[in-house]
């Protein structure tokens, strides 16, 4: 089996040919294969433990070298990947032109990130020295999502990578393709054999990586329900690193704004970008009662109403394409209509635009009494509500168990300062989108959110650990001892 093989089940003729079609035209095959089996997986992962010695002594120089071949590769083959980027998820091509930019960005703020974040150390104590260095952990399993399925991956990959550790690949179930486009960049960057492998599957696959025990840590990307489940699989197993960015019931706070029209651009840009397809869109805007916001929600309205849906590979670019599947789409008209049921107004209906069931215009459902609902509804539509005050407003984000991003648009920076305060999320903009977010910078969240291992500049912690030493050059006696320890020396 060939170290960058997928493993597609070919030694289990059993396996069924599974076949992924673009929520585009629902005819597109995007791609076919078969999932890895138990067999394979359990081969993968001892190959990955024999890997991982000879790996991991390399020298950090070598690690880099391979990272920097496989941002070249992203970037020699940008037209390609973002179309397939598309074609699995539906996002329009700008987007996935995007992604591909932030998975190039990544490696070189990866090597940044490990030089200041995890890099050796020597001081002085005494006339000792104490060191601090790092080490890898091991065979790592990166469960990758569909929303972004070559920027998020990466995010785990790539540092997990520098830090000398082995890597157990599964894709998305919703997007392989993406996948495969990311084996072969890494297998254009003359790793060792059993470095990368990726292991081509669905929820089975991702369970019996994570069960089994040659694997040092589990990296995940997704919803809170999978998060959880694979945090209680590794119950009693401390040893073993778990970092989950998991999903969030993102609040947008608007107090007194005066651009009208800068406001609405970030309100549409929070809630719908990626078709709302992102952890950090806004699902909840709350209004606070001001004369400067009069009119705000109708205006808001009416731009939705305008907002250009479509095909995300025509030629004319849309801003908003398809959801990954009918399925999804399906879940958020659910949810608007339970919404409804419970008293909203629907301002801008989402509904199927066309014959394509993936694809939904963008909606926006006005509350009068705040509707309390705790699940992610991962798609275009937005609750809006009002409050009297920024503390009403503040009180009204924390009726949510998830804890990753929350915005304020104010012109009052007394307001931001008391919000940044007193919000509890992950990540909190001020006057920008909840879905800005920079690689510079720590990307995680509290509660059902994550368990408190960022990603973003922050992975570098994840993917080593530190080691700590006294050294000294010479054993000599020490200068004195403990009561009862005299007569040890002689004295």
């Amino acid at each position: 089996m060939n170290m960058h093989a997928s493993l597609q089940g070919l030694e289990d003729p059993g396996n069924e040919i599974e076949t992924r079609y673009s929520p585009i035209d629902g005819q597109t095959v995007t791609w076919s294969g078969r999932w890895a089996s138990q067999h394979e997986v359990t081969k993968a992962v001892s190959l990955s433990q024999e890997a991982f010695p000879a790996w991991s002594r390399t020298t950090l120089e070598h690690r880099v070298e391979c990272v920097q071949k496989f941002a070249m590769f992203l970037q020699a083959h940008r037209p390609e990947i973002a179309k397939s980027i598309s074609l699995e998820s539906g996002k329009p091509l700008w987007e996935s032109d995007l992604e591909v930019s932030s998975a190039v960005a990544k490696v070189d703020l990866a090597i940044d990130a490990l030089r200041k974040r995890r890099w050796n150390t020597h001081e002085r104590i005494g006339a000792a020295q104490s060191s601090v260095r790092f080490r890898p952990l091991g065979p790592m399993v990166v469960l990758g999502p569909y929303n972004l399925p070559l920027h998020l991956p990466g995010a785990h990959i790539v540092p997990a990578l520098l830090a000398g550790n082995t890597i157990l690949f599964k894709p998305s179930e919703k997007s392989p393709a993406v996948g495969h486009w990311i084996l072969r960049a890494w297998s254009a960057c003359d790793l060792p054999h059993g470095v990368i492998q990726l292991v081509d599957g669905a929820v089975p696959q991702a369970k019996w990586l994570v069960g089994s025990p040659g694997i040092a840590g589990v990296l995940f990307t997704g919803s809170y329900a999978a998060g959880r489940q694979i945090h209680q699989q590794l119950a009693g197993r401390p040893e073993c690193m778990l970092a989950l960015e998991m999903g969030g019931n993102n609040p947008l706070v608007v107090d007194r704004v005066k651009n009208r029209k800068a406001a609405i651009a970030t309100i549409v840009q929070s809630a719908f970008i990626t078709s709302g397809q992102r952890c950090t869109c806004a699902r909840r805007l709350i209004g606070v009662k001001h004369s400067e916001n009069a009119g705000l929600l109708e205006e808001l309205s009416r731009a939705i109403g305008r907002i250009h849906v479509g095909n995300p590979i025509a030629e004319r670019q849309p801003f908003m394409g398809t959801l990954v599947s009918e399925s999804a789409a399906q879940s958020i008209l659910s949810a608007q209509e339970q919404w409804r049921l419970r008293g909203g107004a629907v301002l801008q209906e989402s509904r199927v635009i066309g014959d394509c069931p993936a694809m939904l215009s963008p909606g926006l459902i006005h509350a009068a009494t705040p509707i309390d609902d705790d699940q992610e509804h991962f798609g275009p539509l937005l609750l809006a509500m009002e409050v009297s005050d920024l503390d009403e407003a503040i009180a009204l984000s924390h009726r949510t168990g998830y804890g990753l991003a929350a915005g304020l648009l104010s012109d009052d920076p007394s307001a931001y300062f008391h919000f940044v305060k007193e919000v509890r999320s992950g990540i909190i903009n001020w006057n920008s989108p909840t879905t800005g977010a920079s690689g510079k910078l720590p990307f995680g969240g509290i509660g059902f959110s994550g368990n408190h291992r960022p990603s973003g500049y922050f992975a570098a912690d994840y993917c080593s650990y530190p080691v700590a030493s006294i050294e000294n050059h010479e054993l000599s006696n020490p200068e004195s001892l403990p009561p009862g320890l005299q007569e040890l020396l002689g004295t």
